[in-house]
C-alpha cells in the first residue's frame, strides 16, 4: 500500500505572514430565521444543531470551484466564521467570546438535491454538504483587530445580482451560544472554524457563475464556479 502525505489545510491571516492550521469544522444550521422559513423549516428558537465538513473542504478567496459532480442543484450560503484559537469544553456563552482568535467571511456550498433526498429519507447530509471545495473562505481577520461582531450586513451577489442580504443581529443563536452549545458535546481546540448560519436567499449556482460577498467589518470573499 502507497502511504499518500496529505499537505496540512490552513487559512492565510490578514496582515500577517502566519496562517491559521485548520482542525475541523463546524456548520451551524438554520441559524436565521428567514433562512429556516426558507427551507420550510420552524424558526423558533429550539436548540442549535450543527453538521461538520473535512479540513481539506477549504478553498481560499479568489479560487475557482468545479461544480460538484452527482450535483444537479448546488446553492450558495454566505456565513460568517469564527475561529476558534484556545481550548475548551463544556464552555459558558459568557466566555465563549474569549476562545475566538477571530473572524473571516464563509460560503458553505451545498448539493440542495441530495440535501433533499437525505431529508426525505431520514439520512445524513454528508453527501450534500462534505464534499470537495465545498468551504470557500476569506483571509482570517484578528479579533483584536475586528473585535467580536454581533451586528453588521452580510450579502452575497452572483454575476453582481444581489442574492443574499441581512444583518448579523438576525441570528437565532450568537457566535458565543452556538460555541458554547458545540463545546457540550465535543471539546473545542484550536484550528476548529465555526461557520455560522446564512441569511434568506439561498440559491442555484451554475458554472460561469462569478460569486461575490461580505460581511461589513469583517471583510470579502470572491470565487467562479467552473464546469465539473
Amino acid at each position: 500500500m502507497n502511504v499518500v502525505n496529505i499537505p496540512e489545510t490552513s487559512v492565510a491571516v490578514v496582515n500577517s505572514e502566519d496562517r491559521f492550521p485548520i482542525r475541523r469544522i463546524f456548520c451551524v444550521g438554520r441559524n436565521y430565521a428567514a433562512h429556516a422559513k426558507e427551507m420550510g423549516a420552524n424558526p423558533d428558537r429550539e436548540a442549535p444543531f450543527y453538521f461538520t465538513k473535512s479540513a481539506d473542504t477549504i478553498v481560499a478567496s479568489g479560487s475557482t470551484v468545479a461544480y460538484p459532480p452527482r450535483c444537479n442543484e448546488l446553492h450558495h450560503e454566505i456565513e460568517l466564521v469564527a475561529a476558534i484559537g484556545k481550548a475548551g469544553s463544556n464552555i459558558s456563552a459568557e466566555s465563549a467570546l474569549d476562545h475566538i482568535f477571530g473572524y473571516a467571511v464563509g460560503i458553505d456550498l451545498t448539493r440542495r438535491d441530495l440535501q433533499a433526498e437525505a431529508k426525505s429519507k431520514g439520512r445524513p447530509w454528508d453527501t450534500a454538504k462534505n464534499f470537495d471545495q465545498s468551504a470557500p473562505i476569506s483571509e482570517i481577520y484578528p479579533a483584536s483587530e475586528t473585535g467580536h461582531p454581533s451586528s453588521g450586513r452580510i450579502w452575497l451577489a452572483v454575476n453582481g445580482e444581489m442574492r443574499q442580504e441581512g444583518d448579523l443581529v438576525e441570528m437565532i443563536w450568537s457566535v458565543a451560544e452556538s460555541i458554547a452549545e458545540i463545546s457540550t458535546y465535543v471539546a473545542v481546540a484550536p484550528g476548529d472554524l465555526v461557520y455560522t448560519g446564512t441569511p434568506a436567499g439561498v440559491g442555484p449556482l451554475v458554472a460561469g457563475d462569478k460569486v461575490s460577498g461580505g460581511i461589513d467589518g469583517i471583510g470579502s470573499i470572491e470565487i467562479d464556479i467552473a464546469s465539473p
